[in-house]
């Protein structure tokens, strides 16, 4: 009996684990691509390995926002922003979103953020790469992010200032032998 219950919950973790899999393969396939401008920070983890730590520019716009909302009560919160595109998906802070309360413009996404200690996060804060790799990262200034309808936001890619998608060379196969 004992073995059957074992059974029976790791089929139901698997297929929890595979449902969640599918849900995040489906949100980067059709989420709408966002470009959020990024002043990223290169530096090195002994236990995680190379990445990038990110701060996002809305992040700011949000918390002098929220500042302005709450006043001096700013505690964790989360919530919706509103964010205004370009016509390269270049987004920038219009406003707080009030559930309900409003219609987006055919050019703006809401997007989901979180206030905590460490200021608002907008889905994460850290970029990695394969370690030795960081030189191809130094010229970020966008991460791209697919936004589902639910506000959630997936960081899929880097790219620099030009929207040039950043990535590592693969070394040839002369560069591998030796």
């Amino acid at each position: 009996m004992p073995k059957i219950i074992a059974i029976a919950a790791l089929v139901l973790v698997l297929g929890l684990v595979n449902w969640s899999i599918m849900g995040k393969e489906n949100h980067l396939a059709t989420g709408q691509i966002v470009y959020l401008h990024t002043a990223p920070v290169d530096p090195r983890s002994l236990m995680q390995g190379d990445y990038m730590t990110l701060r996002f520019e809305i992040s700011r716009d949000v918390r002098s926002a929220l500042r302005h909302k709450y006043e001096k009560d700013l505690k964790n919160h989360e919530g919706f922003a509103v964010v205004s595109l370009d016509d390269k998906g270049i987004g920038t802070f219009a406003r707080l979103y009030e559930e309900g309360k409003e219609e987006l413009a055919q050019n703006e996404v809401r997007m989901r953020y979180r206030l905590r200690k460490r200021g608002v996060k907008m889905a994460t804060n850290a970029f990695f790469f394969q370690e030795g790799h960081g030189k191809f990262y130094e010229p970020a200034r966008y991460g791209q992010f697919r936004v589902d309808s639910e506000g959630e936001l997936l960081l899929t890619a880097m790219f620099d200032a030009d929207l040039t998608k950043l990535q590592a060379e693969e070394p040839s196969e002369q560069q591998r032998v030796d």
